[in-house]
């Protein structure tokens, strides 16, 4: 390239010596900017002593006669020169801009790898795969003290290390290190060693290798504290529930229990009693079992429920049939009142027709027991989407805003001073469950003093 500018200059353009002085100056910060400082700074020697031979009198000489000339001459090695060293540094400054930028890259993939996973089990897994990833090593390894437990990815003859050199070096590696392309990085806890990382086939700097041995240590930590807390709810939760179903059990058997054992001690007085008296007390005694045979019922369904342990068979349902089979079911509780039914030609649903006649059941009843006697039900349905929506409205005495969330929780029963009801709280925490194991949801919408109504979707039936 400085051949071929100074022949065309010296042969063909004869230009003057300022504008070759600049060309030739061009081509040197080009070459420091292309390929570095030792290049350039050689080029600079070899175009001054080109541009002396040919340029500057006397021409075909190294003979410089002219004291401004010497001048010039020292004036472009000295630019070229400095002007190498400079764009040499710049090109210094962008490539380890590119890098860092590069490394912060891998740094934030890897942070969303890992935080988002809250299993400590399933983070220690997904550690040595998300490192290999985001820095593309050929193999990492994860080795951890505690249990000598080795997670590795990628190709496993990159890195041959056998437990007990694993363990060494983790206990002694005081910081990170390189060599080549592999790099080795202790995890701590504290000033207490935890384990190492070895990883092949990168080249990353110290400041990053540090990043990423905290980056990991913080992870597990955060799972570890995750898990913790979540155990510690869990623990709570139950504890709240085992009160909550002991005092809503002891509550509810005492009732019928006491109502038994009433009729059971008058009937074995050894004063007689007419067949009336007697039959009268043995359908108290028979109602209050059924009662007790139910309260039962509900606590092994919702416990069943809750371990997935109830078989569901779903098929095409006709929501028409579904109303038809829960009103007959309830036909008892509806002996004297009116019920309007407005269901409009609909597709089937997809659902298991024993488990969702229960939820229409469990609703119907409510709004019997919550709605003065001889006012009317309302049972509707209607397409939304991909959805059948159904609902049972009543005029009843409605719902507090502050307790239409807590209604669908186990063992809540609502507020309602004025009328005395018997229940487990259990019926809408069990129909909410029957339905999302359809894939619906079940919800509410109620005013104090003009009703409820509750209503539950379906998926529509693919065929």
């Amino acid at each position: 390239m400085l051949t071929g500018i100074v022949a065309v200059y010296h042969l063909r353009l004869h230009a003057s010596q300022t504008t070759v002085a600049l060309t030739l100056l061009m081509l040197v910060l080009f070459l420091a900017a292309k390929w570095g400082l030792r290049y350039a700074v050689a080029t600079s020697v070899v175009a001054t002593a080109a541009y002396n031979y040919y340029f500057l009198p006397p021409v075909g000489t190294f003979t410089i006669n002219d004291p401004q000339n010497w001048l010039a001459i020292f004036a472009f090695l000295a630019v070229s020169v400095v002007g190498s060293r400079l764009s040499e540094r710049a090109r210094e400054e962008a490539e380890d801009a590119r890098r860092r930028q590069r490394e912060l890259e891998v740094l934030y993939g890897l942070s969303r790898q890992l935080l988002q996973t809250e299993n400590v089990a399933s983070l220690l897994n997904a550690i040595s795969p998300a490192i290999m990833l985001v820095t593309r090593a050929d193999a990492v390894v994860l080795y951890l003290l505690d249990g000598d437990r080795r997670y590795m990815a990628g190709d496993s003859s990159a890195i041959q290390m056998d437990d007990i050199s694993l363990r060494q070096l983790a206990q002694t590696l005081p910081a990170p290190d390189s060599v080549g392309l592999e790099a080795r990085v202790p995890l701590s806890v504290g000033v207490r060693p935890r384990g190492l990382l070895l990883m092949s086939g990168v080249s990353l700097s110290a400041e990053t290798l540090e990043a990423i041995g905290g980056l990991i240590s913080v992870s597990i930590d955060r799972a570890r504290a995750l898990e913790d807390v979540t155990r510690g709810e869990a623990s709570k939760e139950s504890e709240r529930l085992r009160s909550l179903m002991i005092d809503s059990i002891t509550h509810e058997l005492r009732t019928p229990l006491t109502a038994i054992k009433a009729a059971a001690s008058t009937l074995l007085l050894p004063k007689a009693l007419n067949p009336e008296e007697q039959r009268e007390l043995l359908t108290v005694i028979d109602e209050e079992s059924d009662r007790l045979n139910q309260l039962v019922s509900e606590a092994v369904e919702m416990a069943q429920l809750d371990t997935q342990e109830v078989h569901m068979t779903f098929g095409p349902m006709s929501v028409e049939e579904l109303v038809k089979q829960a009103m007959g079911d309830c036909s008892n509780l509806l002996d004297g009142r009116e019920v309007k039914v407005d269901l409009p030609p609909l597709p089937p649903v997809k659902a298991d027709a024993d488990f969702i006649t229960k939820v229409l059941t469990n609703l119907i009843e409510n709004a019997t027991k919550y709605s003065p006697a001889g006012s009317p039900i309302f049972i509707s349905a209607d397409r939304r989407g991909e959805m059948i929506s159904v609902s049972v409205a009543d005029r009843g005495i409605g719902i507090d805003l502050s307790e239409q969330s807590l209604i669908f929780e186990r063992f809540y029963r609502a507020s309602v001073p004025s009328q005395q009801t018997w229940g487990t709280g259990m019926g809408l925490a069990i129909s909410r469950a029957i339905i999302e194991a359809h894939g619906g949801m079940l919800s509410v919408t109620s005013r104090l003093g003009e009703g409820s109504v509750f209503s539950f979707t379906l998926p529509v039936f693919e065929q």
